[in-house]
Formats: structure tokens, sequence, C-alpha cells
């Protein structure tokens, strides 16, 4: 871990003693007094001494290691190899398992790079904010297929999606996709009951009773907790036509589907359980899972109806004639108190929540709550849990987006008790983290987006680039930090090798940005750093500034006060004359929405994750403003290939 870091402004930031001392300790060790720190440091050196060879050891493809040792190795298709000289630079990709001094060692072998992406346009969607006729006061999984399908048909060739991930199936329900139960299981409240094989072939006074319990789909804000009840109690009438099906399943999906009945029992919250349910390995569970058995089976049965609607999904995608088609958002973390962390609390440091320190858009800093890996364990297991997590998300996708990529590197830790500004960097071994998420995606033939943004490590920008992983660009943070007052750049010095776009779901939307909409939320709520003068000042000179600059690129006219759909449309041609490699545009973007769809630091006093799109899915694609964006976008990006 680290002591210190550099802060917003290139500024260094040392962490308190005591701080660092607490988050060693999350880590299994002891630094209380400098009698424990030199025991300490006398344990390692000697492990160092004795050779001891790590839990997991991930090669480059074409990579040598010695060993200094006899060792036998196996291949993961099971053929056996005695390696007298170390590990060779012609073992293929894939997993493996080095046999030493009577040790296993898992041994990856991963690809240089990925294939560079291709340069294409598209769009970034929060799925839950999509309407339509048949939705159910929540964008499904449906809607997702018709959005694909129309966005292909307008040249679009990739939709990158809010994540999907599993969250608790009990009352209150997550509303931040962010924040998800498990990132191994998809969310449920994004079925379509209607296009179940169980609906279709259900009786028609079956059909009348699900059809009675669908909520309206033209809703102000999203009501997680009604969708949820109402999906729920319609795919429980259908549960008796699936029921007597005998498929194998997984050892996964078993754990997580005993979590959800338990959490039907027990309650959402597993730490305040009976003490013996709280370890999935436990004889309990084992009894309870058999209890249980019809619960734990519906929940296995939700998870089927999923990968067949995702599947659809992604089809959809692909019939439309995306060259990319979807990819999935990749949480951070998974909640404290969620199915991933009862199931995998063997390699989470369940003691500690992951964050980020104090920046110029989250001055107070940020508190995720979510426990992050364990950087030992991982190592120590094979980083098992991490690769079989890649590997649920790239399921049903064509590509993966890692939020705060920078985790690969670092994790803000923030120790029991203390505000986001406490915290400290604990530091993961990033050349294994993406060489296993390199293997992965290649074989799922997957693209894959870091996103970047913030205080980001010079190594980092590197390695993603020197990976094909491309970075994110957004509109209001691409600056030049090395000239005085740190100008907005133009279009031809932004990134390559990034995603570029106008906004995040954390950041202000375009026609947020415009009204300075962020600093009158704020104000409002109290969650401003500094004076409401201040704010305001800085947000009408960064509109100034990023209006001058569309003019001086062309994309705005010179004279006059130029009205807000004028400025949005140029604010589109801009990001498409960048040289990056996708470029991607949203509809709150698009349809001027003011409200950005999660304000950084708040909670319930503002409605984040719940703010549907004004327009359905086929009015958006049928609005004339959107339809001018898409022309100059497509034409931008065009021009470029050209």
């Amino acid at each position: 871990m680290s002591t210190w870091y550099e802060g917003s402004g290139r500024r260094r930031v040392d962490i308190e003693a005591d701080v660092v001392v607490a988050v060693l300790a999350q880590l299994g060790v002891d630094a209380s007094s400098p009698e424990a720190v030199r025991a300490g440091l006398a344990a390692a050196r000697a492990e160092r001494a004795a050779g001891a060879l790590p839990g997991t050891i991930v090669l480059r493809e074409g990579q040598e290691r010695a060993l200094e040792r006899t060792a036998e190795l196996v291949l993961e298709d099971g053929t056996r190899r005695v390696l007298p000289d170390g590990l060779p630079g012609d073992l293929p990709l894939g997993w493996h398992t080095l046999r030493v001094d009577g040790a296993e060692v898992t041994v990856v072998v991963a690809p240089q790079a990925l294939p560079r992406p291709p340069r294409s346009w598209g769009w970034m969607v929060q799925l839950y904010a999509l309407r339509s006729n048949g939705s159910w006061g929540i964008g499904d999984l449906s809607d997702l297929g018709e959005f694909a399908g129309l966005a292909g048909a307008g040249g679009a060739d990739v939709v990158l999606l809010n994540p999907l991930h599993a969250m608790t199936p009990v009352r209150p329900v997550e509303a931040s996709p962010y924040s998800p139960s498990s990132r191994r299981f998809a969310n449920p409240l994004y079925l379509r009951v209607e296009d179940t094989e169980e609906y279709l072939a259900a009786e028609p006074d079956v059909r009348l009773e699900v059809d009675a319990v669908r909520p309206a789909s033209d809703v102000e804000l999203i009501n997680y907790d009604a969708v949820w009840e109402s999906k729920l109690a319609a795919l429980e009438l259908l549960w008796p036509l699936a029921q007597g099906r005998d498929e194998p399943v997984e050892p996964g999906l078993l754990d997580f589907a005993t979590f959800c009945a338990l959490a039907e029992r027990h309650g959402g919250r597993w730490r305040s359980w009976p003490v013996e349910l709280q370890h999935p390995s436990s004889p309990a569970v084992a009894a309870a899972r058999v209890e249980l058995a019809e619960r734990v089976s519906f929940h296995v049965w939700l998870q089927r109806l999923c990968a067949r609607q995702l599947a659809g999904a992604q089809a959809a995608a692909r019939e439309a004639g995306m060259s990319v088609g979807l990819v999935h958002d990749l949480a951070v973390g998974v909640a404290a108190e969620g199915a991933d962390s009862w199931a995998l609390q063997d390699v989470l440091a369940a003691g500690v929540t992951v964050g980020a320190p104090p920046d110029a858009f989250n001055q107070q800093g940020q508190d995720w709550a979510l426990p992050p890996w364990r950087p030992d364990r991982l190592v120590a297991t094979g980083y098992a849990a991490y690769r079989d997590m890649l590997r649920a998300v790239l399921r049903h996708s064509d590509g993966i987006r890692i939020d705060h990529i920078l985790g690969l590197w670092r994790l803000w830790w923030v120790p029991p008790g203390e505000s986001p500004k406490r915290g400290a960097y604990v530091h993961y071994d990033a050349e294994a983290m993406l060489g296993i998420l390199a293997l992965e995606a290649v074989r799922a033939g997957a693209v894959v987006i870091g996103e970047d943004l913030g205080t980001v490590l010079p190594q980092v920008t590197e390695s993603l680039r020197e990976h094909n992983i491309l970075g994110s660009a957004v509109l209001w943070f691409q600056r030049d930090a090395e000239t005085e007052g740190e100008p907005m750049l133009p279009s031809a010095r932004w990134p390559a090798e990034a995603a570029a776009s106008v906004s995040t779901h954390d950041l202000p939307t375009a026609a947020g940005f415009l009204r300075a909409e962020q600093v009158r939320v704020r104000a409002e709520l109290g969650v401003l750093a500094g004076s409401v003068e201040d704010e305001r000042a800085r947000a009408e000179a960064d509109r100034d500034e990023l209006i001058g600059l569309l003019r001086s690129e062309g994309f705005l006219g010179r004279q006059g006060d130029p009205d807000e759909e004028e400025v949005v449309v140029a604010m589109h041609a801009f990001l498409a004359a960048t040289p990056s490699r996708f470029v991607l545009i949203s509809p709150y973007d698009v349809l001027r929405e003011p409200r950005q769809p999660n304000l950084p630091g708040t909670v319930d006093v503002y409605p984040n994750w719940r703010i549907p799109l004004p327009v359905t899915v086929a009015e958006l694609f049928r609005d004339p403003v959107v339809r001018r964006i898409v022309d100059v976008v497509k034409e931008g990006v065009g021009a470029q290939d050209d």
C-alpha cells in the first residue's frame, strides 16, 4: 500500500499514520507498534529467502520464467510436461497447473495484447431508463433488443450498457447498478415477462393473471420496489410451468440461488442471519438448501431466463449489423451484504470499503460502500473468483467496460468508521489482473474499455494503450494539463485509443452543463464544497470556454448567443472530429435532459438511477434533433475513416 498519493492538481497528499495502520490490519498485517513492524518485515524476508513461489504466476505469451528446480506442468487440456529449467516461452494461452515441491501453483499464459478495436460510433445507455409500450415501469431486455435493432439500422456499431448485475431479491431493492449483490449473475428486474417460454405456453386464464399485475410503463420516477413486486408476482404465477426440468446447476449459481432463498427468509443483510448461515460452506447452509429447495430452484430458473433474454438482446445487435455489439459494464465492487460478499468472503476484505479521494467534481471524496478484493487472497487462490466474474459478464456480451479500471492497479480503501477523505491506496498486481482480463476477453472475442477518469497514473495510460484497451475521454475532462489554466483540448489532440463521450452517468448531462444544473441542485441539497457564487462563476466560465472552443473549430457560428439545441449538436460534431476509436452518444444528452442519472455524494435526496427517459425507444429514434445528431456523428466518424 502507499503512504502518500498525488491528488488533483498534482499535489502530494500524505496518508496519516493511523490510517496506514488501520488499512494494513485489514490485510492481516500488524503495524500497531515498531516491534510488530520489525517482526512482519523479518517474516517477509525469510519467506523470500526460502524461494517460495507465489500461488499464481501470470506470463505473457512467449515469456519465460526460471524456477531453479524441476517441476511438472499440467496444461489446460490435460497434457503433462516435465520442466527441468523453468517455464518455457512456448506455452499455450490458458490456465495451467504447476506442481513443484508438493505444492500446486496456477500458471496463466495471457496474450500480449487484444486486437485493436475498429473505429466506431454508438450509444451509451442506462437500460433501466428505457421505455416502451411493453415495459413494466423500467427498461428491460426486450427494450434493449428493440434499441439495438434501431440503433444498428441507423448505422451504430456499439451499445454500451450500465451494469446488469444481480440485486438481492428482497425489499428495499437496490437502485444503483454499481452496488450489486452479485457481479456473476444478472438482474431479473430486466426480464420481459411476456417473452418467457412459460408465459407464451400458459393457459389464457394464467396470462390474464400475469397481465393483471403489470404496472404502468409511463412513470415520472422508477419505483424499483414496485417493479420487483409486480415482476416477482408474475414470475411466481409462471413458475409451476417451469418445474420438473432436471438440469445440472453449476456450484456458483447454486450458491447464488441459495443466498436468494435465505435472504427471502432471513432478510437481505446476511451478517444479521443466524451465525451458522453466514458462510456458504457450513453444514447449516447445506441443510437449508434442502429445506428451501423449491425457492432455490426458482432463483436458478430466474437466472436461466435472464441468460436467454441476454442472449436474445445480443443476437438483436448482431442481426442489426453491429461490428462490435453490446458492451456490458463491470461495476467496481459488490454490496457489503450481498450474494458475492457472502459467497466470496474468503477473498474479500470485509472490514473496509472502496471509494475515491476528493477531486474537483466530488470534493468530499466518495465512499462506495463496496468491499474490495484482498490482493494476497487473489494470488493464493489462483485469481479464480476474478476469472469467473469476468467470464460471467462476457458470456452474453461483445465487450466489457471496466468501471474504475485504476482498481486493477490500486483501490482507495476506507477503514471502518472513517470518512472517504481518510483512506489509503492498496496496490494490486496490475500485470496479473490485466493479463487475465486480456485472456478472457480474447477468448470471448470482446473489446475492452477502461474507465480511467480522475487521477490517473502515467503507467496506467501506457499499459492500457499497450494492451489495446480503450480509455475514456469525456468532454468536461479533456484539458491540457501542461498549459497554464488547463484549457480544454482541441478535438485533434484527444486520445485515439479511447471511447469519447460528452458526459457519464456521474457527471452533468449536456443540457445540465449548459444550464449549470449541477450547481443549482448541489446548492439546494447542501453538498457544494465552495460557495454558490464561486461554483456558479466556475460553471459559467466552463460553459463560455466550451462555446469558444466549438466556435474556434467551426462547429458553432461566431455571432450571437447560440441556443441550447445548436450547442448540443455542435458538441457531438466535435466528438466525431476527434481521433478517438469509439464515439458514444447518450439519450440523456441528445434529448437535452438536464438531470444527470446519478449525483455522487447523495442517496435519498436525489432520484439517483430512477430517472426514465421522457420518450419511448421508438420515439427516441424518430426525434428530429436526435436524427440530426446521429447524422452529424455518423458523418464525422466516417470522414475520420476516410
